[in-house]
Order: C-alpha cells, then structure tokens, then sequence
C-alpha cells in the first residue's frame, strides 16, 4: 500500500485538490480486512443514524457467546430473535443472505484480495441486500482499495461537480465526465474521495 504522504503530494498536483487538502488535513486511513464482519455491520447501519446503529450492532454481537456472528449460528436462528435486537425482518433477512454465501462460496478476504476492485464488487453484489455502493464504501474504508470512485455517492457527485465545473444533467453523461474529470488523480480516487466529501464543510 502507498504511503498516505505520497497520495498527498500526488493529490495537491490538482490546485483545487491541493486548496482543500491543506484546509482539511491530514486524513487517516481505516484498518479492517474482516469482509464478512464490515459487510453485516453496513447492512445493520443502513438508514440509521450513528448512534443507533451501534446500539443495534452491539446488541446483535452480544447474541453470540465469543461476540463474533458466525453464520451457521445465524443460520439456525429464528427471525424473531434477530428483530429482537433491533433488525428489521428485511435486515435480518440480508445478514442471513450474506451468513449463506460465506458458507457457499467465501468471503475471506485473504482469498479474495487477489480480486481487483471491479471483480470484487461483481462477486459480492450477487449477494441479495448488498448494492454496489455499499460495496464500494467498504472497499474504500475497510479495505483500503486506494482507487475506488463511487459514482453513485450524492456527495461525490456534488463534490466534483463542484470543483470541475460540471454542469450536465443526464446520469450516464455525468458518470462519464466524473470519470474523465477525476482521471489524472488515479491510482488514488479513494483518498481524493475522502477530501471531496468534506467539501461542503469548507468551501
């Protein structure tokens, strides 16, 4: 992995960047690479606020005697006992989901991280309740993928609408210029995403 200071100064290339980096900070980079976990704990936070959702996350791991959800456990529970905690029955259904392909198929990161970004979001997004956004925030932050931008995000979107200058309207359109318009900040789009959401905090 690329040291943060040297994603920086490849960073601060791009004036607009280089304004806002050195108005934000140094950022740090989240450490994690327990896939099947990350994945539980962002359908358990969905909707919710920050504060809830550890509430929720917290109680469901207090279900288990080691505190870690091990799926077939999951698998044999009832519904009621996972809504008890504080799951909707569709999020529990989602956890089962996810429980399921990691008996089925994998999620063990060590396994997979030979997949590139684009191959793991094809083979995780099979997983019913899991969308490509939420994939792409874990690869962003639990995973450190240094080179994810999700086109989807609202606040990316405004961001480099913003910073470019992009005025079009049309979804397909605005990917396209988002992509043409981050591309000299490759191999590093995930950390310039990280200063792009803070954007609005400091403009």
């Amino acid at each position: 992995m690329t040291k943060l200071s040297d994603q920086v100064q490849h960073l601060k290339k791009d004036k607009a960047l280089k304004e806002l980096i050195e108005r934000v900070g140094t950022l740090k980079n989240s450490r994690g690479s327990d896939l099947y976990v990350s994945l539980m704990r962002a359908i358990v936070g969905q909707q919710l606020s920050i504060k809830a959702a550890a509430t929720i996350w917290s109680r469901f791991l207090a279900l288990f005697k080691d505190g870690y959800p091990d799926a077939k456990t999951i698998l044999k529970m009832k519904d009621e006992k996972l809504r008890a905690v504080g799951l909707s029955y569709q999020k529990a259904s989602y956890i089962k989901n996810i429980s399921t392909f990691s008996i089925e198929k994998t999620l063990n990161y060590k396994v997979l991280k030979s997949k590139t970004d684009e191959d793991l979001i094809n083979y995780l997004v099979e997983i019913k309740g899991v969308g490509k956004w939420t994939i792409e925030m874990l690869l962003m932050f639990s995973l450190n993928r240094e080179d994810i931008l999700p086109l989807d995000d609202l606040g990316i979107q405004k961001g480099i609408r913003t910073i470019y200058k992009l005025t079009v309207e049309n979804k397909k359109e605005l990917y396209k210029q988002m992509i043409e318009a981050t591309e000299h900040l490759r191999p590093y789009r995930t950390l310039a995403c990280k200063y792009l959401w803070r954007y609005n905090y400091f403009k």
